[in-house]
């Protein structure tokens, strides 16, 4: 796949036109059954998401600690998959992994001391391209780390507003 032909005509607009790059992704939650546990509507799939076991949830699928690592896994994935092609470096092995640490006594309340989410997040770049140079590589990281939307997102925290609406 040619990714510079395919983001040519969408940098052309929206270097001719601002506005049209500017977009809003939604999610939303729903309630059900348990208090442990609600579905996640993306607009194009919905996720079943449950609180981690170590706050009370069976276990069984992800929680909202997973779902924040698998974005970052999977945005970081696919930002250095599209650097490389874009860069023309043949890979024969990406591979990101992530993990969170976190001490669950901040979520539920225990302790004042520890915070509440995740204390330090790593990331684990499983690069091998065999012919690429260690300029192309250094290149490589450094342009997958500029642009990683989610990776840049947590690094610095963008503004969050939270309204409540409802009857009481």
């Amino acid at each position: 796949m040619d990714i510079r032909s395919l983001q040519k005509p969408l940098k052309e607009q929206y270097r001719n036109d601002p506005d049209t790059s500017r977009i809003t992704i939604h999610a939303k939650g729903g309630q059900t059954d348990v208090p442990v546990s609600c579905s996640v509507d993306i607009g194009r799939a919905i996720y079943n998401a449950e609180a981690h076991q170590g706050v009370g949830g069976a276990g069984t699928g992800a929680c909202s600690g997973d779902l924040l690592l698998g974005a970052l896994a999977a945005c970081a994935q696919i930002t250095c998959q599209m650097v490389a092609a874009a860069m023309g470096i043949p890979t024969e092995r990406i591979e990101v992994t992530v993990e969170g640490a976190l001490d669950l006594r901040g979520t539920l309340g225990i302790s004042k001391d520890v915070p509440v989410g995740f204390e330090d997040i790593r990331l684990h770049f499983d690069v091998a391209a065999p012919a690429a140079t260690p300029e192309q590589l250094r290149g490589l990281r450094e342009k997958t780390e500029q642009y990683c939307v989610v990776m840049q997102t947590l690094a610095r925290p963008p503004r969050l507003h939270s309204e409540w609406t409802g009857s009481e």
